[in-house]
């Protein structure tokens, strides 16, 4: 998961390995804060100028999580979200019927003559989604009114939002005073 503020990008994931692999692609920019920790809970406070998630949000409570994410973003700020979903309805499986050759020729043109191991950056544990489409569009109307979700091949959603007025804190915390 990436927040960015005042062009700042903190990025966030539990596994050492990926991090590590951001870290030597990253270098040693100062603009450049990574974490090893829990998304989104150990994310700094915000606000941030956007927040993006790459299939990562499945392995998250969904709802909590977009409430959390929801409550650091700066008014006029971007929530970006590429997601993954189960396959459950009939046209799910019409948008596999493409997806799966698309996904076995793409697999093949990337990785044709390899003769190593998989990249670091492909070894992070991963976790089948457990969400339909149409539990996530569910959610997501009530938790981000306004947001426009996309199917997309291999699996995948795209969500995007945008937060309007003023910053709501996370749930449970105190309310801020007025100044």
């Amino acid at each position: 998961m990436l927040a960015e503020r005042a062009e700042q990008v903190h990025g966030i994931d539990a596994d050492p390995g990926t991090l590590a692999r951001a870290r030597e692609l990253t270098g040693d920019d100062p603009r450049v804060h990574l974490t090893l920790g829990s998304a989104p809970e150990d994310l700094p406070p915000g606000p941030f100028d956007a927040i993006t998630c790459v299939a990562a949000l499945h392995h998250l409570p969904f709802a909590p999580a977009l409430e959390h994410m929801r409550s650091l973003l700066a008014p006029g700020a971007p929530l970006i979200v590429v997601g993954i979903y189960r396959t459950a309805s009939p046209l799910d499986y019409a948008t596999d019927a493409v997806a799966i050759p698309a996904n076995l020729a793409m697999g093949w043109i990337r990785n044709r003559g390899r003769t190593s191991s998989a990249p670091v950056s492909m070894t992070a544990p991963t976790r089948r989604a457990d969400m339909t489409l149409s539990d996530i569009a569910r959610q997501v109307r009530c938790l981000l009114p306004g947001a426009r979700l996309r199917r997309r091949l291999f699996w995948r959603y795209t969500l995007v939002w945008r937060r309007t007025g003023t910053p709501v804190p996370p749930p449970g915390a105190e309310p801020r005073p007025r100044t």
